[in-house]
């Protein structure tokens, strides 16, 4: 994938390409996916906020399950975006994640002994996906009986669930399993993020029904498939340079290096949520019309070979931090700083606890979900090479 971008950035940073009776602006080079990402004035998330107020049409009704589900905040601009982050940004303050760390390094732990007589395992199934279900579920009080469910839709949402299991059945489903906890909080709340919603919502904070049920949509997929994405992609990538992995064992303390190597070098997230041009912007000789809409390729602004050095190799001891794998501007992942606690003790616990780790099957035999937004693999077999340590 990585090197199709490296022939795509060959024909320039910004690619227009016919789509239907318009064009889409596809944004691979590093300068002008950071430009775009941070101008929230002249690139929109709402397509109705690219004509003049009295020529937008009313907001519609969320009368179907998709819209009460998607119709989040990251599709929204200001005020609104403002608003909706600030009632949920309480939770996610340096402060609040910092003090998640005991308990994140005892469920990393506890996973580990599940399977540390084992001679192989699948690391997503066993580690990766487990971890940050549990951390997410737990700050929003769904019950640990529950999990699993949780998880199943999580996967529905982002077009990656079981052939088997109906789309529209994981978001009835939800929406009825949400509903009820809604209710629960509003009669009796607890000391969770639903609870901290549900009555900022009654405090005269705005939160509307709809906007309740998609913020904890998005809470569970933002804060959890990313996650399990960068563990499993960063995994796969350490393993595929031993060197590198060699050297974060010998060095843990280069772990909030690493975790920023990664997010360049192989982030979860392939490509930003659309925006569109809300007047006509030249960049970098490009012009993209009023409307337009516009996708920034995050994978390819990463392995810019004009913002980072050798930018086709993963080099942990780097300076990565102004890569754009967690967005850039007012729409940075809210999330980021739990993503980053959460990885970074995942991988010097797996590492420290699991001698000799590496791949299980060939590099090229590692496959990939289909999705245009989330990267993940769908399996990542491992195996090492001396019992684990308890």
């Amino acid at each position: 994938m990585n090197h199709q971008y490296d022939q795509l950035r060959a024909d320039g940073p910004i690619l227009m390409q016919r789509r239907g009776q318009g064009s889409v602006a596809y944004v691979v080079g590093y300068q002008a996916a950071k430009q775009i990402l941070g101008d929230h004035e002249r690139f929109v998330k709402d397509v109705r906020n690219t004509v003049p107020p009295a020529q937008r049409s009313p907001a519609e009704p969320a009368n179907d399950m998709f819209s009460l589900l998607y119709n989040n905040m990251l599709g929204t601009d200001r005020p609104d975006h403002t608003r909706l982050r600030a009632l949920v940004s309480r939770a996610f303050t340096s402060r609040h994640i910092q003090a998640l760390a005991p308990r994140i390094q005892a469920i990393a732990d506890q996973l580990i002994a599940a399977f540390a007589t084992q001679a192989e395992i699948d690391l997503i199934d066993a580690f990766a996906f487990p971890l940050p279900i549990i951390v997410i579920c737990e700050l929003l009080g769904v019950p640990v009986e529950d999990r699993a469910s949780f998880r199943r839709w999580s996967h529905a949402f982002i077009g990656i669930a079981d052939q088997a299991y109906a789309y529209g059945q994981s978001l009835t489903e939800f929406v009825q399993y949400i509903s009820r906890m809604i209710a629960e909080r509003r009669a009796n709340p607890r000391n969770d993020l639903i609870s901290s919603l549900v009555h900022a919502e009654e405090q005269g904070d705005r939160l509307s029904e709809q906007e309740l049920f998609s913020m904890i949509a998005l809470l569970i997929v933002a804060g959890h498939e990313t996650t399990v994405n960068l563990i499993g992609n960063g995994m796969a990538a350490l393993l595929q340079h031993p060197d590198q992995a060699a050297l974060l064992q010998r060095e843990p303390a280069l772990i909030d290096a690493a975790i920023e190597e990664f997010l360049r070098y192989a982030g979860p997230v392939e490509m930003a949520t659309m925006r569109y041009a809300a007047e006509d912007v030249q960049i970098e000789g490009i012009m993209i019309r009023c409307g337009t809409p516009v996708v920034v390729v995050l994978a390819a602004a990463n392995r810019d070979p004009a913002a980072f050095a050798d930018a086709a190799a993963l080099d942990i001891t780097r300076d990565a931090r102004k890569h754009v794998g967690f967005g850039y501007g007012v729409h940075y992942c809210l999330g980021a700083p739990l993503a980053r606690l959460e990885a970074a003790i995942a991988f010097n616990t797996l590492l420290a606890r699991l001698p000799g780790l590496q791949l299980a099957v060939p590099a090229n035999q590692l496959q990939y979900n289909e999705g245009t937004i989330v990267r993940g693999l769908i399996r990542l077999p491992v195996r090492w090479q001396a019992p684990a340590t308890r």
